[in-house]
C-alpha cells in the first residue's frame, strides 16, 4: 500500500509539473503508462508471494459474459451515482470536470480508464490487497472493508475527505460485485470500474456545458 501511495504521489506530481508541457500524443501515451507506476510494488510482492492471476480473479471461463456483466454493472452504478445527486440539486458534487466534444476524446478517455486507472486500481485493491488480507485473516467482510478504506484514502493525495468517503463506498460496491455476483471476474471488475469513470465524464460533458 505504501508503494501504491508513493506511486500515486509520483503520478500526481508528474501530471502537475511535466504533463502539460508535452505534445498531445506524448501526453496521451504518458497518461496510460505512468499510472502503472502505482502497481509496481504490489505486483513485485504478488510475484514474491507466488500469487497467480487466477488468485486475484482472472479467469478464461465465459469471457463474453464477464465483459457484458462488467459493462452493464458500470452503467448502472454510474447512472445511480450521478443522477441521484444531480436530480436532488447536488450536481456540483458529481461533476467530473470534463467537457469533451470530439469523438476521439471519448474513445481515448475510455481506453485510458479501462487499461490504466481501472486495471491498476482493481488489480491492486480488489486483487492483491484483498487476497493478502484474506490470507492473513480469512475474514471476508474484514477484507472488503479494509481494502475499500485503503482504496478511499488513495484519493486523499489529489482530493479531499468527501472524496475519500465517496470512493470508500464505491470500493465496497466494487468488492461486493466482484465476490458476490456469479461469473463476475477481475475482467468484469476492471470494465465496471472503467465504464463507471467514463460515464461520469460523458454525463459531465453533456450536462455541464
Amino acid at each position: 500500500y505504501i508503494g501504491t501511495m508513493t506511486g500515486c504521489f509520483a503520478v500526481v506530481m508528474f501530471n502537475e509539473y511535466v504533463m502539460m508541457s508535452l505534445p498531445l500524443v506524448a501526453r496521451m501515451i504518458c497518461m496510460i503508462e505512468m499510472y502503472w507506476i502505482m502497481a509496481w510494488v504490489p505486483i513485485v510482492i504478488m510475484i514474491i508471494s507466488k500469487m497467480g492471476l487466477k488468485d486475484i480473479g482472472f479467469t478464461k471461463d465465459k469471457i463474453g459474459l464477464q465483459i457484458v456483466l462488467g459493462i452493464v454493472c458500470g452503467l448502472i452504478v454510474a447512472s445511480l451515482y450521478f443522477f441521484v445527486p444531480y436530480l436532488l440539486g447536488f450536481g456540483d458534487y458529481v461533476d467530473a470536470g470534463y467537457r469533451y466534444e470530439a469523438l476521439w476524446q471519448f474513445v481515448f478517455q475510455y481506453t485510458y480508464y479501462v487499461i490504466s486507472v481501472a486495471a491498476v486500481e482493481e488489480i491492486v485493491f480488489r486483487g492483491i490487497i484483498y487476497r493478502q488480507l484474506m490470507n492473513i485473516s480469512n475474514h471476508e467482510w474484514g477484507a472488503i472493508i479494509v481494502s475499500s478504506v485503503l482504496f478511499g484514502f488513495l484519493h486523499i493525495i489529489n482530493g479531499n475527505m468527501l472524496q475519500v468517503i465517496f470512493t470508500t463506498i464505491l470500493g465496497i460496491i466494487f468488492c461486493i460485485s466482484r465476490y458476490k455476483i456469479k461469473r463476475f471476474s477481475m475482467i468484469s471488475l476492471i470494465l465496471m470500474h472503467g465504464t463507471y469513470d467514463f460515464m461520469l465524464a460523458v454525463f459531465s460533458s453533456l450536462l455541464f456545458k
